[in-house]
């Protein structure tokens, strides 16, 4: 019996039309995703963006525009000088330059201490490195809002600070001082984890190298690891930076008097219990805003890196 050849034969390809319609479709459907990805992160930037534009529209109004119902969208008038009169009428060099001082000391003690613990986490081996790091995890969990009256009543009770005692009776501690403005917000779990992340993802091999070649530990963690991640560097120091510049519950906690008052805190003079000042508050906080997004506008790049690098491991 004969065999029938054809039956044997490879499956016939598409013909070139039908592949070409194929990849049209294809085409068509990745242009579809690409638009509708595009419209919704636009939909989404601005629904995002419309408290900011609204507060810097704002700032620039009539106090009179702002009472009128319903407000219009666009000002009618631009009150520049809104701007100066929320200058004259707080002293806002001196809200800044606390803001300014305080928001540094937090990013370099952030990453001063944030990335010694990361390093030990990560690279030095001791039996509770795991029980440490999962302990740093569950701090990340507690709302700050759950201990802000415990740290306070630490700084209140301060020994041998503010008159008080060996046992922190009798005085003040470190309330309205620049040591309860700095040290509770010197450290941070998040920031400890984040650099733990980091060096996890650097080669351990140029550790081993290093200790063979009688390398300090000390050594090691400044001169080799450290700089393989100055990504990291920079995103911990400008998410410490945020934070200390955007403070306002800690500092309203913790000091009383004009000169270590913050500029968060110093926008609140604006609103008083007669009435409030929409036109010079919403100057005084666009003021507040600005170095934070021309900082992020300026290191964007490295800070999406350093999220990026972050998650590789």
């Amino acid at each position: 019996m004969a065999t029938d050849t054809r039956s044997l034969a490879a499956p016939t390809r598409p013909s070139a039309p039908a592949g070409r319609t194929r990849t049209k479709s294809l085409r068509r459907q990745r242009r579809l995703a690409s638009t509708a990805m595009l419209v919704f992160l636009v939909v989404s930037s601005l629904v995002m963006a419309a408290p900011f534009l609204w507060m810097a529209l704002s700032s620039i109004r009539d106090p009179t525009e702002l009472a009128r119902v319903p407000m219009p969208l666009i000002p009618e008038d631009l009150r520049w000088e809104n701007y100066t009169e929320a200058l004259t009428r707080a002293p806002f060099g001196v809200y800044a330059r606390n803001s300014f001082i305080l928001a540094t000391a937090a990013a370099l003690l952030n990453v001063a201490f944030g990335s010694a613990c990361g390093y030990a986490l990560a690279k030095l081996r001791f039996r509770l490195a795991p029980a440490v790091f999962g302990w740093m995890v569950a701090c990340i969990m507690i709302p700050f809002y759950a201990t802000v009256i415990p740290v306070f009543l630490m700084v209140r009770h301060m020994p041998l600070f503010g008159g008080n005692s060996i046992l922190g009776a009798g005085g003040t501690g470190w309330i309205d001082t620049w040591w309860a403005l700095i040290v509770p917000g010197a450290i941070s779990p998040f920031m400890v984890f984040l650099f733990r992340q980091f060096y996890v993802s650097t080669p351990s091999e140029l550790i081993e190298a290093a200790r063979l070649d009688g390398v300090s530990e000390f050594g090691i963690y400044t001169r080799i690891v450290t700089p393989l991640i100055k990504p990291g560097l920079l995103t911990v120091a400008l998410l410490s930076f945020e934070a200390g510049w955007n403070n306002f519950l800690w500092p309203l906690l913790v000091t009383t008097s004009e000169n270590l008052r913050v500029i968060q805190v110093g926008i609140s003079s604006f609103r008083q219990e007669a009435a409030t000042d929409w036109h010079l508050l919403m100057a005084g906080t666009t003021l507040a805003a600005v170095p934070m997004i021309v900082l992020f506008l300026v290191f964007q790049r490295y800070f999406v890196q350093g999220f990026a690098a972050s998650g590789i491991k």
